[in-house]
């Protein structure tokens, strides 16, 4: 690491010290490697012995207020007996038929209610995706993650006993894209091909022509595709918010004929805490035969292999009331009474604010550009600072009572870069994160200044 400006070592809101012995106590043996949750547990360490207000960058909390409509159908539902009974298993019928008409009206693709099925959010979407599609197969191994991704994903496949391959796509965007795919798919040993759209943590948005790609070698290669869409609809630079009209939500599933796609509450309808989201398969994929899947499951229907095998020994269900509420919002946007990209377009407004606070102080963005144009401003955004890794930026900048994690856990290359979630930091803290960032500036001068 550079050595510090002397004159400003003392000039910090969090003594160094403090940091290091809270580092060293909370058993993290190497910051550049930390993940999410032990950030958080960090952080709030931090917060408890010095007292110092954190911009908290770390963690992707949703910082708007939940969807109303969901949370009136959820009490209701409660007041009317659900906790009582169990679900069902595939999910309440209305629900899965609001599904496939959110699916129709911002995707613009057809799938049947009974391949709409509710999971405990994306993650358990994630892991039961894993525990079957990676099964269908004696002969192949696991996943191809295009990163960087969201780390718990290759977490997931560990705990599972699963391989995985990976590759950073900043550098095949495009035309390049289809090459280096195809370089790793044809040894033949790939179950599944894993990424998110918008991408967590770069922000970069695959076009039509590199889904028409990943599709048409997917295809060819016999995989399934799993597409990741916690963040949908929120690439602000077009308008996804009208229900069936374009332009809508870019997918693979308009050129394969296996996926998965997850679709997530927490974001888009800030219902994290709720844990719900769809897990939803293609008409084709639900149907199809995997005689390989009776080594786990008792039928080799994919479909059913899903919702009876792995859902069923993970959760027997997603909880009863928060269906309902899942569904009455689901309603609510598919009949464009609730529009939740325009509600969500307050993070993006956020992100340039922040980003140009950060290029200001001498921070660069690190995933810059979309092939061609700059990355969107959304829910996360990439910085590093000259001369200094990720893991030596996320510790100093911990001494000025800011938060985020580093891109080396996200399974990308540039392993100077921090991921900076804008979501928890309020309007009213802007100028306090300013004021943190010219301090950080200050005691940090750029050699070529």
């Amino acid at each position: 690491m550079r050595a510090l400006n002397k004159k400003f070592m003392k000039n910090t809101p969090i003594n160094r010290q403090t940091v290091s012995n809270a580092i060293v106590t909370s058993g993290i043996t190497d910051l550049g490697r930390a993940s999410i949750r032990e950030i958080v547990k960090l952080v709030n360490v931090l917060r408890r012995e010095t007292g110092v207000e954190f911009i908290r960058m770390e963690m992707g909390v949703p910082g708007l207020p939940s969807a109303e409509v969901g949370v009136r159908a959820e009490i209701d539902a409660l007041r009317k007996g659900v906790a009582s009974d169990y679900p069902d298993i595939e999910g309440l019928p209305e629900m899965k038929t609001e599904a496939s008409k959110f699916v129709k009206n911002f995707l613009d693709v057809d799938v049947k209610p009974e391949s709409c099925v509710p999971t405990g959010g994306a993650m358990m979407g994630g892991m039961a995706s894993f525990m079957v599609a990676n099964r269908n197969d004696r002969n192949k191994e696991g996943t191809l993650f295009i990163d960087p991704g969201f780390p718990v994903q290759k977490t997931q496949t560990r705990i599972l006993g699963q391989d995985f391959r990976s590759f950073d796509v900043y550098n095949y965007r495009g035309e390049k894209l289809g090459p280096k795919l195809e370089s790793i798919l044809e040894c033949g040993k790939v179950s599944t091909i894993l990424y998110s759209n918008p991408n967590n943590p770069s922000w970069i948005c695959f076009t039509d022509d590199e889904l028409r790609t990943i599709g048409t070698l997917a295809k060819k290669y016999d995989v399934i595709v799993i597409e990741d869409l916690a963040y949908f609809g929120m690439d602000f630079r077009e308008d996804y918010s009208v229900p069936g009209q374009p332009p809508f939500q870019p997918t693979v599933a308009k050129y394969c004929d296996d996926y998965i796609l997850l679709i997530s509450s927490s974001k888009i309808f800030s219902y994290a805490g709720q844990r719900i989201g769809l897990l939803v398969m293609s008409d084709h994929l639900y149907n199809r035969h995997y005689p390989d899947l009776l080594r786990y499951y008792s039928s080799e229907i994919f479909g059913r292999a899903m919702i009876f095998g792995a859902l069923y020994a993970l959760s027997s269900g997603v909880t009863h009331s928060v269906q309902y509420g899942f569904t009455a919002i689901l309603k609510a946007v598919n009949e464009g009474l609730y529009n939740f990209v325009d509600n969500t377009r307050a993070y993006g407004a956020k992100a340039a604010k922040m980003k140009e606070m950060f290029t200001r102080n001498g921070f660069r963005i690190v995933y810059d550009m979309d092939i061609d144009r700059p990355v969107a401003d959304g829910f996360y955004f990439t910085i590093s600072y000259p001369g200094m890794s990720g893991g030596e930026l996320l510790q100093e900048l911990l001494s000025y009572g800011i938060a985020a994690i580093t891109l080396n856990i996200c399974g990308s290359e540039r392993h100077e870069g921090l991921r900076a979630c804008v979501s928890q930091v309020r309007e009213k803290q802007l100028p306090l994160l300013e004021e943190r960032l010219e301090l950080f500036n200050k005691n940090n001068p750029l050699e070529n200044k």
